[in-house]
């Protein structure tokens, strides 16, 4: 079966997704990403209809990315198109958020600025617990998911402890844990060896791998002759130093080899790797519609099997 056209669940019972996202921290973020620099409002809703064009209609945003703004644009492009879509967001246990009506309150904001009744996925941003305890707090997100606010729950960040003991107040309601939102990338495999992924495939937890491209290492658009033109966080960054980009050369050699086998381009391949994993749902961010394009190209083909394992070979040695 080619995973890449196959749409994965949300849990059981869940909302069905292409096994592709975009991830909307970008949107509306000025801190991290400089939203209203060199792109804005009108490059992020290019991204949003070439996604819808591509078959890519899973959307992940978050309470505190952009301080909401993710949301409310979100809400702007959702009621200017047709298409429906699937939106993911995440409640941030902040330290003054110490009872259960405090999951209320947030989810409620959550909505009004998305402009929905109900979220297809709500998870928890970070495994906090300052004056909520992770009792009470699975217990409030339980009774949303039974009020019909929440599709489906899931956690971010989560080590595998912290996530089978999430699984197991959940199911104390009847209710699965969807997902464990994570970092995962061909270069940043840290959930292959902590146990994350093995407990999530025990669990039935799908794993909704951020920076899946870590940050662009792995679209082959760096180079140790380009690292001295780097600008922002990356200039901070060892992994985008001449030295870094060397380590990696080797992989970002293969992908290109490979990418040109299949008329792709390296990123595209790393996606596809991916998804090659099963039960995995790679959540790129773009933000513009190149970007949108570019990342739903790694949807509709799947490398053999031989491939996927020279990557996983190639990439162990140099995971950063």
């Amino acid at each position: 079966m080619d995973v890449s056209n196959a749409t994965i669940s949300l849990g059981p019972g869940g909302a069905e997704v292409a096994p592709l996202g975009i991830g909307t921290w970008a949107w509306g973020d000025r801190i991290f990403w400089g939203y209203g620099g060199d792109y804005g409002v009108n490059q992020v809703e290019q991204a949003f209809r070439a996604s819808l064009a591509a078959g890519v209609t899973f959307f992940d945003t978050a309470e505190v990315y952009g301080l909401g703004e993710s949301e409310r644009l979100l809400r702007q492009f959702i009621q200017q198109n047709q298409t429906p879509v699937q939106i993911a967001t995440k409640y941030f246990p902040l330290p003054w958020r110490f009872g259960s009506q405090a999951v209320e309150e947030a989810l409620s904001a959550s909505l009004d600025r998305l402009g929905v009744k109900r979220v297809d996925l709500y998870q928890v941003h970070q495994p906090f617990n300052f004056f909520m305890s992770t009792e009470t707090l699975f217990e409030a997100l339980a009774r949303e998911v039974k009020r019909g606010r929440i599709g489906a729950v899931g956690v971010s960040n989560y080590s595998a402890e912290q996530m089978t003991e999430a699984h197991r107040l959940l199911a104390g309601y009847g209710i699965p844990l969807a997902v464990n939102q994570m970092r995962y990338s061909l270069i940043t495999r840290e959930i292959e060896r902590n146990g994350v992924f093995a407990a999530a495939r025990k669990l039935g937890v799908v794993i909704l791998a951020y920076s899946p491209l870590a940050q662009g290492l792995l679209t082959g658009k760096y180079t140790p002759e380009k690292a001295s033109q780097l600008s922002g966080a990356r200039q901070l960054d060892p992994r985008f130093s001449r030295e870094g980009l060397q380590k990696l050369a080797p992989v970002l050699e293969t992908l290109t080899r490979i990418a040109r086998t299949h008329d792709r381009t390296p990123a595209q391949v790393a996606l596809n790797w991916l998804i090659a994993q099963g039960g995995v749902i790679p959540i790129p961010g773009a933000k513009n519609a190149d970007q949108a394009r570019q990342n739903a190209g790694a949807l509709g083909w799947q490398l053999s099997a031989e491939e996927v394992a020279e990557l996983s070979e190639i990439s162990l040695p140099r995971q950063v």
